[in-house]
């Protein structure tokens, strides 16, 4: 495993504006990334048709596109990696979700359990929703799931990427559970 010295230091050469820097850094982090897209799929994903691989290049396409991002190091960059992994999956889940409803095409029977289920991806529109209410309600505890749950990230991990200190994050992990939990149990209006 590399340095994190040289990986924080192709962060910031990237941030800078040096393109090149960013397809440098992906061999550096990509067994961290394909950890966390297992971890990611293991947990939303049962029976999807996207493999590790193909989560891990999407999320890549994601990030190489974006300009100006600004990454303080590599638990930071994990964090973020995690985000645009999370967004491809929900985009997944609606498109799933949409051709379930038609989507403009002619039906084909497909292999239910290759594809996933239905409710998976109701399952996974409801934990984004949920997480999105939580964002708006507190940012931090809304970031600390996306370390936790979709990245994978320890304890440890998660509270060098947000910056906090270690009980902090275990607190913050502790009332966003807590706070989704009751976000998905409860009865719509």
């Amino acid at each position: 495993m590399s340095e994190p010295g040289e990986i924080t230091q192709l962060l910031h050469a990237y941030a800078g504006g040096d393109r090149g820097a960013f397809d440098q850094l992906v061999p550096l982090v990509y067994e961290e990334l394909r950890r966390i897209a297992r971890n990611h799929l293991r947990r939303t994903q049962r029976g999807a048709t996207l493999d590790t691989t193909g989560l891990v290049h999407e999320a890549y396409m994601k990030l190489a596109g974006q300009k100006g991002m600004r990454v303080e190091d590599r638990g930071h960059f994990l964090a973020i990696a995690a985000c645009a992994m999370r967004q491809v999956v929900i985009s997944r889940a609606r498109a799933r979700l949409a051709d379930k409803r038609g989507g403009g095409e002619v039906p084909v029977t497909l292999d239910e359990e290759r594809v996933g289920g239905d409710e998976q991806a109701e399952y996974l529109l409801d934990l984004d929703r949920a997480l999105t209410l939580l964002r708006e309600r507190d940012e931090r505890l809304a970031r600390t799931v996306e370390c936790r749950f979709f990245a994978g990230l320890s304890e440890e991990e998660t509270a060098q990427a947000l910056g906090v200190s270690l009980r902090t994050a275990q607190r913050n992990w502790m009332r966003a559970r807590a706070w989704i939990k009751a976000e998905l149990t409860a009865e719509p209006l």
